[in-house]
């Protein structure tokens, strides 16, 4: 009989240890908390510094840890994996159109590009050339991209936002040189066939020509372009075009998801942080184009301001632009011989 009460006494010390093992760790987790940021690929140095930076942030003005999750990919494809399921707490996707698609599926509130300032885009860039030092092809302008024997590397705007941008810079060019409809669409056609290989995002189509060695010129992100001169010394050079667009990557709290999680006061601040002063001149060491003019101003040696830059708006905006040149049969389909 004793053995039994002793075994019984063991049994409940040890349910009551387990127990309290338990509550234990439920009260850490309310001391800390998780949220997921889908990016697309460029950002993926820039949001390091920048979680380190926010983290930091939070801890100060509300004595809670956070823990970020960064999930990179094109960001079309980044789009529609929190479509089919992805539970990012927030998208910092690379163009406007990629949120809504979201947004059409009811996981994120409209009005989301009223919610933050300069239309939900805090930082922006534009679209240049990064070549080989000494530049051995003499590429100057979009013009010299369709000569023989000039091999282009730009990724796939099916699931590249980057690739979206750098097919409409290069419109714009087209647009104000032939002022032809046909002239135009001839023009992108003669890129394209240069192109000799498009991969699914911008961070893979860098790696095609810096780390493969493929290609005359890559069609880039300013951002990577100057990203790629820092880490590569000596061996790469920006070529600025004439004539580019004013890429604006935008950002949004998915609200479905940061509701079900409960992060969207966590998501909401998480964003906001990126107009902070700190979080602006993080963003322009990275390359990319602060919002805030007068930090902007500061870092304007890193950046050609002299560009004619070309609008999302001067082709209709981005449901219009999409339609007409990125839907299946769309422009894009028909210039690079996919209908």
């Amino acid at each position: 009989m004793k053995k039994l009460q002793t075994k019984r006494i063991l049994l409940l010390m040890i349910s009551l240890l387990l127990i309290a093992s338990f509550t234990g760790c439920s009260g850490k987790k309310k001391d800390s908390l998780t949220i997921t940021n889908v990016s697309y690929d460029p950002t993926r140095e820039f949001y390091e510094k920048y979680n380190q930076s926010f983290i930091q942030y939070y801890k100060q003005k509300y004595g809670k840890k956070v823990n970020i999750i960064q999930s990179h990919g094109g960001s079309g494809s980044q789009a529609r994996s929190v479509v089919e399921g992805s539970n990012g707490d927030v998208v910092t996707l690379a163009l406007e159109h990629d949120i809504t698609l979201i947004e059409q599926t009811g996981l994120i509130d409209k009005g989301w590009k009223k919610e933050l300032p300069n239309d939900s885009a805090p930082y922006t860039s534009t679209i240049v050339f990064l070549v080989r030092k000494g530049n051995p092809k003499k590429i100057k302008d979009w013009n010299d991209l369709i000569k023989k024997g000039v091999e282009v590397i730009t990724p796939d705007p099916k699931s590249s936002g980057g690739a979206c941008w750098n097919f409409l810079a290069a419109l714009g060019y087209a647009k104000d040189t032939y002022h032809n409809e046909t002239k135009e669409n001839q023009f992108l056609k003669k890129l394209y066939e240069n192109v000799s290989v498009m991969d699914s995002g911008a961070r893979g189509s860098t790696t095609t020509f810096v780390e493969n060695g493929k290609g005359d010129v890559l069609i880039a992100w300013e951002n990577e372009a100057i990203a790629t001169l820092k880490n590569h010394p000596g061996k790469y050079e920006i070529v600025t075009p004439k004539i580019s667009i004013l890429a604006q990557p935008s950002v949004a709290v998915v609200d479905d998801n940061a509701r079900s999680n409960k992060t969207e006061k966590l998501a909401k601040e998480y964003l906001k942080y990126l107009y902070s002063d700190k979080a602006q001149r993080l963003a322009a060491e990275d390359g990319y184009r602060p919002s805030n003019e007068k930090i902007l101003k500061k870092y304007s040696k890193q950046f050609n301001l002299k560009m004619k830059l070309w609008k999302i708006d001067d082709f209709g905006g981005w449901n219009q632009a999409y339609h007409k040149y990125f839907e299946d049969g769309a422009l894009f389909d028909k210039i690079y011989g996919n209908v």
